[in-house]
């Protein structure tokens, strides 16, 4: 694959971190969400240390239930153990964003397939793409309120990279409006296939590739019991040094994606990350997570303080962007 083979220095980057790399021991800031009101320019401050440094943190007492945490996990498994056939009625369509696929999307960090399936909601794209009652009770709408719940999060966060950017307070959530019909922040809802006896070179491959989101910010659920996910922070790209981010209950794990980086003018930093596949000695059965991507209305226009790249609306971005994930490059 030509190293020019993209027509974003972000997915070319992308295209030379497939390598198996070192693991390192790093900390992962834990940041405190709660009196969040009285304690923004506080929590703003911490937010901008970790996200100008490694690039991942962990909010805690974010205001999240874990009851309606682990009712999402519940309702996620059950919509994954449909029949092939059932989950088929549901199709991911291209340029969308909305519905199930299985096994593909390909990194262009390792150009195969990653060893999951994944259902997407973009709220404005689903119409039909909801499961019947009769196959999960309940899942429309409590997913519709968990999707909520990680929007309202999300834009805490990124109220305070607004204030630090020099932007009013509301300046990403106006952006990230919900009854837009040019809304287009997604909640994914992933199942990382279990390894059946497995040859020895199967260790060597992943269920996710290494790659950087492509939104402003992601918001990550993990299940205990059920790791894999390891980060590489920017700087550490060329002697590709992973750091393991165990699945903590009660925490949510986030990231700068692109979008955002791009947004700030490259101050905040998106990390690579990846989810390996289970050691000989773990356990080789399947993994759950949920991922809320905060990403702006398709008619935002990106362009950060400094102006350092031309303006792009936040459709053409993130269209680029999926099109190199699940099509592959222009070549």
């Amino acid at each position: 694959m030509s190293a020019k083979a993209y027509g974003l220095n972000e997915l070319n980057k992308e295209t030379t971190i497939g390598g198996e790399g070192q693991e390192t021991d790093r900390e992962i800031r834990q940041i405190d969400m709660s009196d969040f009101e009285n304690r923004k320019s506080e929590i703003a401050d911490q937010l901008w240390e970790a996200s100008t440094t490694v690039g991942f943190f962990q909010l805690i007492n974010h205001g999240i239930p874990q009851a309606q945490i682990d009712e999402a996990f519940e309702l996620e498994a059950k919509f994954f153990a449909l029949t092939l056939e059932t989950k088929a009625q549901y199709p991911l369509r291209p340029g969308t964003n909305a519905g199930w696929e299985y096994k593909a999307q390909v990194r262009p960090s390792t150009g195969t397939a990653d060893q999951k399936e994944s259902y997407q909601i973009t709220l404005p794209r689903m119409g039909d793409l909801w499961p019947t009652e009769d196959e999960v009770a309940d899942f429309k709408a409590k997913m519709m309120a968990f999707e909520r719940a990680n929007w309202e999060l999300g834009m805490k966060v990124l109220s305070c990279f607004a204030l630090k950017l020099g932007f009013e307070e509301s300046f990403f959530t106006t952006r990230h409006e919900p009854s837009s019909p040019e809304y287009q922040s997604t909640l994914r809802l992933l199942h990382y296939l279990a390894l059946v006896d497995p040859k020895p070179e199967d260790y060597a491959f992943w269920r996710a590739g290494a790659h950087t989101d492509y939104d402003c910010l992601t918001l990550l659920h993990q299940r205990p019991g059920q790791g894999g996910l390891q980060v590489c922070p920017g700087h550490e790209y060329e002697s590709q040094s992973w750091t393991s981010i165990p699945p903590l209950p009660g925490v949510v794990t986030c990231n700068i994606g692109d979008m955002l980086m791009r947004w700030s003018d490259d101050q905040l930093k998106s990390t690579l990350h990846r989810v390996r596949m289970p050691k000989p000695d773990e356990s080789h059965g399947p993994r759950y997570s949920m991922a809320f991507f905060c990403q702006a209305n398709k008619d935002a226009v990106i362009q950060g303080p400094q102006k350092k790249y031309e303006p792009m609306t936040a459709n053409d971005y993130l269209q680029m962007r999926i099109a190199a994930n699940f099509g592959g490059p222009k070549m």
